[in-house]
């Protein structure tokens, strides 16, 4: 099985050569530079630079020179091996042998998600490393790894979202077979892989766009990284089909089975037809017959991207990340109150909402925004949110990127963890959560230019001015190999208590899931409720076509009562928690129950 994604633009092997075609409507002039000589491009009226090459090959190295002598990657680049600064190498992607032709992909209700960082999730920081992996996140009851972005970044280190070379696995976690490989080998484990794309700016650095092509960017929109791309002006067809196309390339050529798609709320268009809608669209019209899931993060909470059609079936985006999850139950958990946790003042009503209806904020005035913020969600399907106690950003983004564990108590995450594994909405788990880790997992960059990195020493050292209980302390700088050092997993861990207990429990928690859970899910939702008993107390019922789940969970410091489980059956219960003609609840414990149809 060969597979291509054919692109109008990048290097292409086709017919014994390689046909070289970038976009530089900026310029009269560009060369090619292959292999030690330099061949003058065709140019037509649209800005298209062009040549045939019968005497380029795979393997050959490459790059543009523009009118000035400025020599720069090619923005479509299949790989760059010396980093985004260096040459581009000509790859023919049809030379991969795959062998997971029969491969369609899982339904989305089955799936639960683990966030990687490819350089940290492994002492070696590599694709083959995290393939060797595959087994353990199999065994645990995985079925979709999701990796943070990998198109190409400034240096060694980086979270991946300065990427800049869109179609380029990063150098610095090997090649293009050998993420292919990884892809193919989770495949034959039954389980899918998602790809972190982002499409709402470029990195800081190595960033030549602007140069040859101008009209890719635009001051009419203002981000936080600078002006905003150009989805919606003049010449934004061939900007939007680079990123649709960079979609399809993701998912047709390395056969990724998703997307997560970072900060749309970030991505400026004011055109009828947004871009988020025509990549969703036509991801959906050219992939037919797999099972292709697509994952928004949005932090303006718009229901509308994640509507479904008459059977049931998501009409664009599959889900969304649901940051209001995560605080209400961080804010439990913790009692932090600064920054945007301030807005979940009560968080079990909170948490509440969101379990039952999706997000919390569906149309309510944020203090924290100064704004209002959200659509309605309660007519979604649980299965459109996903649900996390902990990511790279909520880990990442505290000053010293503590993970969970090191903030709470191991009861009152044990009942966190529960509730996040055996809801009905899709969990997500960050690497190492399932054995409660103990490495943190900080921010990190690798930038050459030393003024970019004091700036970014600097502007990390003001982002916690917001966060009191962190303004004090020292933040790790960010360009230190030893932030990116500490932030490697220790799978030596999983052998030693207390964490080989936290993998075991985590581990039976995600086989009652897809024992006694997926079967409820994948049928049709018909609603949900979430009652109060008390303040500290939540009661939240999901009925579904072949059943109704049941979580009832106890906050407070004393013992709380609720209903009974009537003719329902236990899933899973917290110890100390007494089934009867009542259900008694300790401090901080739980229940799961199913009512099947």
């Amino acid at each position: 099985m060969r597979r291509v994604h054919s692109m109008p633009f990048g290097a292409e092997v086709a017919d014994g050569a390689v046909r070289f075609s970038i976009w530089a409507p900026s310029v009269r002039e560009v060369t090619l530079m292959i292999d030690g000589t330099e061949r003058p491009m065709t140019r037509d009226a649209e800005g298209w630079h062009q040549l045939h090459d019968p005497q380029a090959r795979p393997g050959s190295l490459y790059r543009f020179r523009i009118e000035g002598g400025l020599s720069i990657p090619d923005p479509a680049s299949r790989f760059p091996p010396e980093d985004i600064e260096g040459p581009s190498q000509v790859i023919d992607p049809g030379a991969f042998a795959w062998s997971d032709g029969d491969w369609r992909g899982r339904p989305w209700e089955e799936t639960v998600l683990y966030e990687a960082h490819v350089g940290t999730a492994t002492p070696e920081g590599t694709f083959a490393a995290l393939t060797a992996k595959l087994d353990h996140l199999h065994d645990l009851g995985i079925t979709a790894l999701e990796l943070l972005p990998v198109a190409d970044f400034p240096g060694d280190r980086g979270w991946g979202y300065d990427g800049v070379l869109h179609y380029a696995p990063d150098h610095a976690y090997g090649t293009p077979e050998e993420l292919k490989r990884l892809v193919d080998e989770a495949h034959r484990r039954g389980m899918m892989v998602f790809l972190d794309v982002v499409y709402n700016h470029f990195g800081p650095s190595g960033n030549y766009l602007p140069n040859y092509a101008a009209s890719f960017f635009t001051e009419r929109h203002e981000t936080a990284w600078g002006a905003g791309i150009n989805f919606d002006g003049e010449a934004a067809a061939v900007v939007r089909d680079y990123f649709v196309h960079n979609a399809l390339y993701w998912l047709e050529e390395y056969h990724f089975d998703g997307l997560r798609f970072d900060a749309v709320h970030a991505i400026a268009d004011d055109s009828s037809r947004h871009v988020i809608g025509e990549l969703a669209e036509r991801v959906r019209e050219g992939l037919p017959g797999r099972e292709i899931h697509l994952v928004l993060e949005n932090a303006a909470n718009e229901a509308r991207w994640l509507e479904r059609d008459e059977a049931g079936r998501p009409s664009l985006h599959n889900a969304q990340w649901t940051d209001d999850t995560h605080h209400a139950w961080h804010r439990l958990l913790t009692g932090e109150s600064d920054g945007y946790y301030a807005d979940y003042d009560d968080p079990a009503r909170h948490l509440g909402r969101c379990l039952a209806e999706g997000f919390a904020y569906q149309g309510e005035f944020s203090a924290h925004e100064g704004a209002v913020r959200g659509e309605p969600s309660a007519h979604l399907p649980p299965s459109a949110f996903v649900n996390f106690l902990q990511n790279h950003d909520q880990v990442g983004n505290r000053a010293q990127g503590e993970r969970i564990g090191a903030l709470t108590e191991p009861a009152k995450l044990a009942l966190a963890r529960a509730g996040l594994l055996l809801s009905p909405q899709i969990p997500m788990l960050f690497m190492g959560e399932e054995w409660q880790a103990s490495a943190p997992f900080q921010y990190f960059v690798d930038f050459a230019d030393p003024e970019l990195s004091r700036a970014v020493r600097d502007g990390r050292r003001r982002e916690f001015g917001g966060f009191g209980g962190f303004a004090a302390e020292e933040v790790p700088d960010p360009t230190d190999p030893q932030t990116f050092a500490r932030s490697r997993l220790d799978w030596a861990e999983i052998e030693r208590p207390p964490h080989a207990a936290v993998l075991a429990e985590t581990q039976a928690l995600l086989r009652l899931r897809q024992e006694q859970v997926v079967p409820v899910t994948k049928t049709r939702f018909r609603g949900a409720t979430c009652q109060r008993p008390a303040p500290d107390t939540l009661d939240i019922r999901w009925d579904f076509e072949r059943g109704t789940l049941r979580f009832v969970a106890h906050f407070g410091d004393s013992e709380a009562v609720v209903e009974g489980p009537g003719s329902s059956s236990l899933i899973w219960a917290s110890p100390g928690v007494e089934l009867g003609a009542e259900i008694r609840l300790q401090p901080w414990t739980g229940a799961f129950l199913v009512n099947r149809s």
